[in-house]
């Protein structure tokens, strides 16, 4: 019987109708992140996911590669409501499954969806394993990728092109104290003037409207080389909205921010997802600094007060995972320092669809 893509409806809740095929589904994308990366902190559940999946800002598209019954592949694709040409991807194969054409039927259907929707065009990022020979570097000049590494020839072939790469990165618990007393006390002979907050799940009431605008700054000053990310439009409602949705999986939400005093304006904020199952690593999220507030080390202070929060009301976990580009030297000086060790590489790709 040949391999069949078949389109997956999202779930409304875990266990409700659909709830079967959507968690093969996010078995296969966990199946191939491990597999990518050597460990299996990157393994996430369904249950994690599914909020994710249910971004009223966001079309979604999932479809599953199913081999005899049996879920191989996935092609999930998503476009922000305010910029609908604009499109981001995964294609994933089962490690086991690769090179039997798996992954040409579900980028065929990528094309297809994209004619479908009016595509401009789309970004995708691909786990760069690593492979001997030359290297494929980005227009930054920041990192490579190997050329022959079976996903870089993949996407090479149907006319993508790299544009940036990215860093994995764990950061180990529990974190050495003294290191980090020592750098926050540092960073805070910098950072007169501002006055840090941090919580857990549902962001305070007073602090929506600067936490909205600091979402938007993610979405204009991340360094995104040529990808073209398109910018997002925040509120306080949207804040409420997003949080909401998270608090129905199985993690919870870990947030400093940095107020500037004078002006009561929210200068920075960091974010950890942690896992309720303490056995499970914390996902470092967003982390921003407003350019205008840049250069009193308020990166390092968010990064540190955030990593000791972790530790005292959330013990156990075994490590910190974050993702980086190679071109946002700050942000890598600033994990590096704090003791985050690279742990691989992916490549983030770009297809022009018009």
């Amino acid at each position: 019987m040949p391999v069949r893509i078949v389109e997956v409806p999202i779930p409304a809740a875990p266990g409700a109708e659909g709830w079967e095929l959507f968690a093969a589904v996010c078995e296969v994308s966990s199946a191939v992140e491990v597999a990518a990366y050597g460990t299996p902190e990157l393994a996430e559940s369904a249950e994690e996911v599914l909020p994710h999946w249910h971004d009223p800002e966001q079309v979604k598209h999932l479809f599953a590669a199913v081999d005899g019954g049996r879920v191989v592949g996935r092609l999930a694709a998503w476009t922000p409501n305010e910029a609908p040409d604009k499109a981001s991807s995964f294609v994933q194969v089962l490690p086991a499954a690769q090179g039997r054409g798996i992954g040409s039927l579900l980028h065929a259907r990528l094309l297809e969806l994209a004619t479908r929707q009016g595509w401009s065009r789309a970004v995708t990022w691909a786990a760069a394993s690593e492979a001997p020979g030359e290297r494929l570097a980005p227009p930054t000049g920041f990192g490579s990728v190997p050329r022959d590494a079976r996903g870089t020839r993949f996407l090479l072939d149907r006319g993508w092109r790299l544009e940036q790469v990215e860093r994995c990165s764990r950061f180990a618990l529990p974190a050495d104290a003294d290191r980090l007393a020592r750098l926050r006390a540092d960073a805070e002979t910098r950072s007169d003037g501002y006055r840090i907050h941090t919580w857990t799940g549902f962001t305070p009431e007073p602090l929506r409207g600067g936490m909205a605008q600091l979402m938007e700054r993610m979405t204009t000053d991340a360094p995104s080389a040529g990808l073209e990310e398109p910018a997002e439009s925040w509120d306080a409602d949207r804040i409420l909205d997003n949080d909401r949705r998270l608090a129905d999986s199985p993690t919870t939400m870990l947030t400093s921010a940095v107020e500037h005093v004078a002006t009561g304006r929210l200068a920075g904020m960091t974010r950890l997802r942690v896992h309720d199952d303490p056995t499970r690593p914390a996902f470092q999220w967003d982390t921003i600094v407003r350019r205008e507030d840049r250069g009193h080390r308020l990166g390092m202070l968010l990064k540190i007060v955030n990593l000791q929060a972790l530790e005292e009301r959330m013990p156990g976990r075994p490590s910190v995972i974050t993702w980086n580009a190679e071109e946002n030297r700050h942000m890598l000086d600033v994990n590096e320092a704090l003791g985050f060790v690279p742990i691989g590489y992916e490549g983030a790709w770009r297809k022009d669809l018009t």
